[in-house]
């Protein structure tokens, strides 16, 4: 029997959660506060819905300080029962997401988004935002599975109850959002406290909100949309970037900085809208390529471990691969292409 039908705030009580020694000092530049989410949908296409969602609101530590849960009626049907436990009947009465935006928007504004798998949650948390005409506070997202990999944890794949294995916290109710978010927040903690005192970068990535949603085909380029096949919404119609000034100078390496004129492509979902990216990679005086060959220098992507036809071949041609927060934070020093002289 699920906790809650409706959207309800669960604070908790002082010295109900353990709580782990600070390390001192703590790294200067962390978040002040986090917001471990999970949502549970209707399926995994761009324009699939919510079902149900629930925050852990962590502080600056990453002590919990309070959660919340809802259900959310996704006004069609709710997809794969037999993975999230919730049918029709039991969303009839749920209310709409535009009816708990304003309550998500509390929990989640002015903290760094926390998932496991985040681009995923925070594209749907973003499309519903948007479907509501409201602009989702949130500027920067972390992915549970980014900071295991900086961190470099020994698990045998990078699924949650790996994670929570890892760390001896016990699910209790896989693929509920309460639950969920609950195992995440407990092993979150320890990675935070691990990256603090290792002094790791933490894998922030900027959320873009997205300024507006059209279900069906793109008006923009009159095909189908973000979900493909005529379904979904989209925002971004075809272009041509203009020609890099530049000679390749050759591949990245790692450590080292990027150089004008590296062909760079970029594969898969990013934070920040593609467009903006790659502008900011041309403005650098960089090379983005549409495909990847030998001679592309760097790809940028945020899943490495995709079957896409880029990690493929950067596999193969051993193409030195980063994430988007590594590429974003390369681009503010771009050494200058070599002098021909």
């Amino acid at each position: 029997m699920l906790e809650d039908r409706t959207a309800a705030a669960h604070p908790i009580p002082p010295g109900s959660v353990p709580r782990q020694g600070h390390p001192a000092p703590w790294p200067d530049g962390y978040p002040e506060g986090y917001a471990v989410v999970d949502v549970e949908t209707t399926g995994l296409a761009r324009d699939d819905r919510i079902v149900s969602a629930a925050v852990y609101r962590l502080d600056a530590r990453g002590e919990v300080e309070d959660h919340w849960y809802t259900l959310v009626n996704p006004r069609r049907d709710p997809g794969p029962v037999w993975i999230h436990g919730l049918t029709t009947e039991m969303l009839a009465d749920a209310p709409d997401f535009r009816d708990v935006a304003q309550e998500l928007s509390r929990r989640l504004a002015g903290r760094v988004l926390v998932a496991h798998n985040a681009v995923f949650d925070w594209s749907m948390i973003a499309r519903e935002y948007a479907r509501a005409e409201v602009e989702a506070p949130v500027r920067q997202r972390l992915c549970t599975i980014a900071l295991a990999k900086e961190l470099a944890l020994p698990l045998p794949n990078h699924k949650l109850e790996s994670l929570a294995a890892h760390y001896g916290v016990v699910q209790q109710r896989a693929h509920h959002a309460l639950d969920d978010a609950r195992v995440l927040a407990e092993a979150f903690r320890p990675s935070l406290h691990h990256a603090a005192r290792v002094g790791a970068r933490l894998p922030l990535l900027a959320c873009q909100p997205l300024t507006r949603w059209t279900d069906g085909p793109s008006p923009a380029t009159g095909g189908a949309g973000w979900g493909g096949g005529g379904r979904g919404g989209t925002w971004r119609a075809s272009r041509r970037l203009p020609k890099c000034p530049y000679p390749n100078p050759g591949r990245y390496e790692a450590g080292g900085r990027l150089v004008q004129g590296m062909r760079v492509a970029f594969s898969g979902d990013t934070s920040v809208d593609r467009e903006l990216l790659e502008d900011q990679a041309v403005a650098a005086g960089l090379h983005v390529a549409s495909s990847l060959s030998r001679l592309t220098s760097l790809l940028v992507t945020n899943d490495p471990d995709a079957p896409t036809s880029k990690v493929t071949k950067a596999r193969a041609f051993g193409t030195p691969v980063i994430d988007e927060a590594a590429f974003t934070h390369l681009l503010r020093d771009v050494a200058p292409a070599p002098s021909s002289g």
